[in-house]
């Protein structure tokens, strides 16, 4: 099997690049559930200070494997919700890491790539970098990666982006407080190195807490009643007529019928 997910180790710092890159690092089952597994072993690391999350070949994430998603479109609610669980461990693995965590986005991001990034405590982008929360167009709604897209970009915004599928640059991920910075190719490494050495400077204990502390204060509900009802909104989307039809047309390389001929 070819390698989904690349590990490398610098001493405290560890990069997590995705390997996919004739899919454009798309997720499927299998980099979902290696993907978790890794942040999981690294979170409970002590020798790991920081994580960096980075992609192979042109994009950094397009979000889910048009094979995958032919697969869920077949199958039924009950299996949607447990591979949108599985979606939703990731992402929550990767929002509550114990270690402080960089997004190196050197390309497009798209749907759950958008999640990734805006679980990562900080996003560093190159100004060619598009992105896009596009699930509308196929009858679906980012659902299990909300609740982090809309803490990094606001609610109004959200509703926004949601409804309409448009996809926006790194001005405006800046803008909106998806990206952090943006950097030139050129001087994306030493940038995402430079955020690297100041968290490196921090001590441990106290940069593991920072998160946790900010979680508290803004938590309004319940971590596990939100994957479990997001899930189920999705698992529902996907099954029914329009997400079916949104799925197909997609897949068919058409207009779904409610888009104007």
């Amino acid at each position: 099997m070819p390698i989904a997910l690349r590990v490398h180790r610098d001493g405290p710092l560890a990069r997590l690049c995705l390997a996919r890159p004739g899919v454009r690092n798309a997720f499927d089952a299998a980099l979902i559930a290696e993907l978790t597994a890794t942040l999981e072993a690294l979170g409970g690391d002590p020798g790991v200070r920081v994580v960096v999350l980075e992609g192979e070949g042109p994009a950094f994430s397009a979000g889910a494997d048009l094979n995958w998603m032919r697969a869920m479109a077949a199958a039924s609610e009950e299996e949607n919700r447990q591979d949108s669980l599985a979606l939703a461990r990731l992402m929550r693995t990767l929002d509550e890491l114990p270690k402080p965590t960089i997004a190196r986005v050197h390309g497009d991001a798209y749907g759950g790539g958008v999640g990734l990034v805006a679980c990562c405590d900080i996003a560093i982008g190159v100004p060619t970098a598009r992105f896009g929360l596009t699930e509308s167009r196929l009858g679906l709604l980012p659902a299990v990666i909300s609740p982090y897209v809309i803490a990094a970009i606001g609610a109004r915004q959200a509703r926004r982006y949601f409804a309409s599928a448009e996809v926006f640059d790194a001005a405006e991920a800046l803008r909106l407080g998806l990206l952090h910075q943006v950097a030139e190719p050129g001087q994306l490494d030493a940038a995402v190195q430079r955020q690297a050495d100041l968290l490196l400077k921090a001590a441990p204990l106290a940069s593991a807490a920072a998160k946790t502390l900010v979680r508290t204060v803004t938590a309004h509900a319940d971590a596990a009643r939100h994957d479990a009802d997001n899930t189920a909104l999705i698992a529902r989307l996907r099954v029914s007529p329009e997400g079916q039809e949104g799925i197909a047309a997609f897949l068919e390389k058409r207009k779904p019928t409610w888009m104007p001929r």
